[in-house]
Protein backbone atom coordinates (compact mmCIF):
# COMPACT_ATOMS: atom_id res chain seq x y z
CA UNK A 1 0.00 0.00 0.00
CA UNK A 2 1.81 3.15 -1.18
CA UNK A 3 1.48 6.26 0.89
CA UNK A 4 1.71 9.82 -0.29
CA UNK A 5 5.42 10.38 0.10
CA UNK A 6 8.70 9.93 -1.76
CA UNK A 7 8.56 7.09 -4.27
CA UNK A 8 10.96 5.61 -6.79
CA UNK A 9 10.18 6.15 -10.45
CA UNK A 10 9.91 2.42 -11.16
CA UNK A 11 7.41 1.96 -8.35
CA UNK A 12 5.32 4.87 -9.62
CA UNK A 13 5.16 3.26 -13.07
CA UNK A 14 4.20 -0.10 -11.52
CA UNK A 15 1.34 1.44 -9.53
CA UNK A 16 0.09 3.49 -12.49
CA UNK A 17 -0.04 0.31 -14.59
CA UNK A 18 -2.07 -1.34 -11.82
CA UNK A 19 -4.52 1.58 -12.15
CA UNK A 20 -4.94 0.99 -15.90
CA UNK A 21 -2.29 3.23 -17.45
CA UNK A 22 -0.32 1.94 -20.44
CA UNK A 23 3.30 2.72 -21.18
CA UNK A 24 5.61 4.41 -20.55
CA UNK A 25 6.08 5.59 -24.11
CA UNK A 26 8.86 7.86 -25.33
CA UNK A 27 7.97 11.49 -25.99
CA UNK A 28 10.13 14.44 -26.94
CA UNK A 29 11.53 15.28 -23.50
CA UNK A 30 9.73 12.96 -21.10
CA UNK A 31 8.18 9.54 -21.17
CA UNK A 32 4.41 9.43 -20.82
CA UNK A 33 1.65 7.00 -19.89
CA UNK A 34 -1.92 6.88 -21.22
CA UNK A 35 -5.30 5.78 -19.82
CA UNK A 36 -8.26 6.67 -22.02
CA UNK A 37 -8.23 10.43 -22.57
CA UNK A 38 -5.63 11.09 -19.85
CA UNK A 39 -1.99 11.48 -20.91
CA UNK A 40 0.45 11.72 -18.03
CA UNK A 41 4.09 12.81 -18.31
CA UNK A 42 6.45 10.73 -16.18
CA UNK A 43 9.31 12.71 -14.62
CA UNK A 44 12.90 11.51 -14.64
CA UNK A 45 14.36 12.60 -11.29
CA UNK A 46 17.89 11.47 -12.22
CA UNK A 47 18.54 8.76 -9.63
CA UNK A 48 16.41 10.37 -6.91
CA UNK A 49 12.98 9.62 -5.54
CA UNK A 50 9.93 11.55 -6.72
CA UNK A 51 8.96 13.85 -3.85
CA UNK A 52 5.61 14.18 -2.12
CA UNK A 53 4.65 17.45 -3.84
CA UNK A 54 5.42 16.16 -7.33
CA UNK A 55 3.62 12.89 -6.60
CA UNK A 56 0.49 14.75 -5.50
CA UNK A 57 0.55 16.82 -8.72
CA UNK A 58 0.95 13.65 -10.80
CA UNK A 59 -2.00 12.00 -9.05
CA UNK A 60 -4.17 15.09 -9.56
CA UNK A 61 -3.31 15.17 -13.29
CA UNK A 62 -4.03 11.44 -13.52
CA UNK A 63 -7.40 11.96 -11.78
CA UNK A 64 -6.49 9.47 -9.06
CA UNK A 65 -7.88 10.13 -5.59
CA UNK A 66 -5.74 9.77 -2.50
CA UNK A 67 -8.02 6.97 -1.26
CA UNK A 68 -7.57 5.04 -4.51
CA UNK A 69 -3.79 5.52 -4.36
CA UNK A 70 -3.52 4.32 -0.78
CA UNK A 71 -5.69 1.25 -1.47
CA UNK A 72 -3.16 -0.16 -3.95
Amino acid sequence: MPRLGPIKRGELIKYLRALGFEGPYYGRKHQFMVRGEVTLRIPNPHQRDIGKELLSRILRQAKISLDTWERL
